[in-house]
């Protein structure tokens, strides 16, 4: 009678499991889904402030949403600010804030440009 001995060594891990929450570090792929998830959240808050914006320009054209976020993304454009930024400070200037000179200029100029291709 032939007897063996088998051992049982613990399988070499794959890189994507080589490091698991359970071994208290993250893996690749949870780091990767936190940074999406911060991104996100962040893409909401701005998506707020610039729905907010657009209602404002509607309000003060008046104008379709279509209209308004074409002026808010002009605006951004011509004065190489971000649409975020753009929107953030006409809702601050709703709040009492001063819109700063350069983009109520440019504001006041996407109002004429709207008005004019409008007939206005």
């Amino acid at each position: 009678m032939v007897h063996r001995t088998i051992t049982i060594h613990e399988a070499p891990r794959t890189s994507t499991e080589a490091a698991s929450p359970a071994d208290g570090e993250p893996t690749a792929e949870v780091l990767h889904l936190r940074a999406e998830v911060e991104q996100l959240s962040r893409a909401l808050e701005s998506r707020a402030v610039i729905d907010q914006a657009q209602g404002m320009v509607m309000a003060l054209a008046p104008c379709s949403g279509a209209r308004a976020w074409d002026l808010l993304v002009d605006v951004s454009q011509h004065r190489n600010v971000k649409l975020r930024d753009v929107a953030a400070a006409l809702v601050s200037s709703a709040e009492g804030e001063a819109l700063p000179d350069a983009l109520q200029r440019a504001l006041r100029h996407a109002f004429r440009r709207l008005h004019t291709a409008e007939g206005r």
